[in-house]
């Protein structure tokens, strides 16, 4: 091993004035670059920025491979040997640049739980802020403003198409679908925004997502301005493509609504089903799905074609027990012949919540419809009887 280079420790440059201040996290922009180029072993190393251009400074030993070419004229030869250097350098200052030990993994799960934490209470005081603003008068001059519709017949037509122009300028606007769709959310929950009218604001959030990437792959250079610019149009297109699949057929488009409504009722009187939805729909369901694809195509067709199967045959019983229940024989009009948990969530929701199973009236004199003010919600409440 090559011996040191002289280094003085005690020399000690002075500290800058101009120091970094106290943030929570820094990200090398650097190394983001590098795994973009995918260059070889870059994404092996940590986004962290460790060392900036002002701050507290910290000695640094640095090993790396110095490889050395000899020549005598009839052979030639190289040897390799490790060269350490030290140097001073500006350690950052934020809050995990001091956690040498902790990869990037563990600090975005630390960063997660209260980033998403801050997000619901936003969200539950932006509806409570918009409660108390938007009422009487001003809340119904809004409502029937943004849920308008063009007079004629054709212009009724063209209004979700001129809507999802709206959501997709407003999304470039703000370059964010998620700020866009999170403000929205709150309108809804007041009623001000009806469901039909945020079905095509949300299209055209998705679209205005995609000018970023877009914009972003413009301004690229070199060989890598066509490569961008192709993955960037995919991720146009894609979106394009599904709204071109499920917006133009009427019938087609009240599927995600009529969905939605029935997600909504579900979470309305089990809380939990939320929770449930979203581990089961964006980590578990996808994360089998890969498993399976992973095992080999054999794998994911001898599972998922057996399950896909059973979820059709339900998924059809289930529109003939509402719209055509004479078509069905007897046992088949119902789902009563199968245990309780198959076909409900109570016992989940008192194996979750503890709570004694409520004691239930018949509907037409224990439950009745209250429509809140967004029409495209309607709730069931059901009333408690008393004795006097």
């Amino acid at each position: 091993m090559a011996e040191a280079e002289e280094f003085d420790p005690w020399n000690v440059p002075e500290l800058k004035d101009d120091t970094v201040p106290w943030s929570v996290m820094l990200i090398d922009k650097d190394i983001i670059t590098e795994i973009a180029k995918n260059e070889e072993g870059a994404d092996e190393l940590s986004l962290l920025r460790r060392y900036c251009k002002t701050g507290p400074f910290v000695l640094v030993n640095t090993t790396q491979e110095q490889v050395t070419f000899f020549s005598n004229g009839t052979y030639n030869w190289t040897t390799t040997e490790n060269v350490t250097t030290s140097e001073w350098k500006h350690q950052c200052q934020y809050l995990f640049a001091q956690v040498n030990l902790w990869n990037d993994t563990i600090v975005g799960v630390i960063l997660l739980v209260p980033a998403l934490l801050i997000l619901c209470i936003c969200l539950a005081c932006i509806v409570k802020l918009l409660h108390s603003i938007l009422k009487g008068q001003l809340a119904r001059v809004i409502k029937k403003a943004v849920n308008a519709e063009f007079p004629t017949k054709a212009g009724k037509c063209l209004t979700g198409y001129v809507v999802i122009l709206i959501g997709a300028g407003m999304t470039f606007l703000v370059q964010s679908s998620s700020i866009f769709t999170s403000a929205l959310t709150p309108l809804i929950a007041i009623g001000v925004v009806n469901l039909k009218r945020a079905y095509p604001l949300t299209l055209g959030a998705n679209i205005g997502t995609t000018t970023t990437a877009i914009l972003a792959a413009l301004a690229s250079s070199g060989d890598g301005l066509v490569r961008s610019l192709q993955l960037a149009l995919c991720h146009f297109f894609f979106n394009v493509s599904g709204i071109i699949l499920w917006y133009p057929i009427p019938q087609l488009r009240n599927v995600p609504i009529g969905l939605a409504k029935i997600l909504d009722n579900t979470t309305a009187k089990y809380r939990w089903f939320a929770i449930v939805y979203l581990l089961l729909m964006f980590f578990l369901l996808p994360a089998a799905i890969f498993g399976l694809s992973v095992a080999g195509w054999q794998a994911l067709v001898g599972v998922g074609a057996p399950v896909l199967f059973l979820s059709l045959v339900v998924i059809v019983v289930n529109i003939m027990q509402t719209k055509r229940p004479n078509w069905l024989p007897k046992k088949l009009r119902t789902w009563d012949f199968l245990p309780l948990a198959l076909h409900s969530l109570q016992p989940y929701d008192r194996l979750l919540t503890g709570c004694c199973e409520k004691k239930h009236t018949q509907k037409d004199s224990s439950c009745e419809k209250i429509a809140v003010d967004n029409p495209g919600f309607v709730l069931e409440r059901e009333l408690e009887t008393t004795k006097l």
